[in-house]
């Protein structure tokens, strides 16, 4: 039962975040402060991976490369869904992985487009994640306030679950 739980758990958690085109990630700085920064998500089914992409020469790659720890949030107020994600990050420099994700629009942050040497993708591989997901209607948020609290669900995602 506990088994299908986390599965149904996992299920609603990817259900949540592909709703989401932009987030905040967190990584932790040199002197480990943390820094949140907005990113747009990458339009892929949520296996366990998030993409994003990013310059290789930038200071949430050099965070990355000193601390792999990291956090994506994902609010939004309107449906009252909140989800907090954390994982490990990677740089990822694979080409075919990158002109995969490519989309033209993406030249306004990029503008040398695939031909840049520094293009690179941010991989964040989820271990851990938190999601509340509050009634949908607003009759019904203000009503469920006093006989409910929006259920917060602390999901584990399998390593073992991805096949790379």
């Amino acid at each position: 039962m506990a088994e299908n739980q986390e599965h149904d758990d996992r299920a609603k958690l990817a259900e949540l975040i592909k709703s989401f085109r932009f987030v905040m990630l967190t990584t932790v700085e040199h002197d480990g402060n943390l820094h949140s920064r907005p990113m747009t998500m990458q339009d892929v089914e949520f296996d366990g991976d998030l993409w994003f992409f990013t310059s290789a020469n930038t200071p949430k790659a050099w965070d990355v490369n000193r601390n792999r720890q990291v956090n994506v949030s994902f609010a939004d107020t309107n449906k009252q869904t909140f989800a907090s994600v954390c994982g490990i990050a990677s740089l990822v420099r694979d080409r075919k992985k990158i002109e995969e994700l490519w989309k033209p629009t993406y030249a306004a942050f990029f503008p040398e487009g695939l031909g840049d040497p520094e293009l690179a993708l941010l991989k964040v591989s989820v271990h851990t994640a938190e999601y509340w997901d509050a009634p949908n209607s607003a009759v019904s948020r203000a009503f469920n306030l006093v006989k409910q609290s929006p259920r917060a669900i602390r999901v584990r995602w399998p390593s073992t679950a991805k096949s790379r």
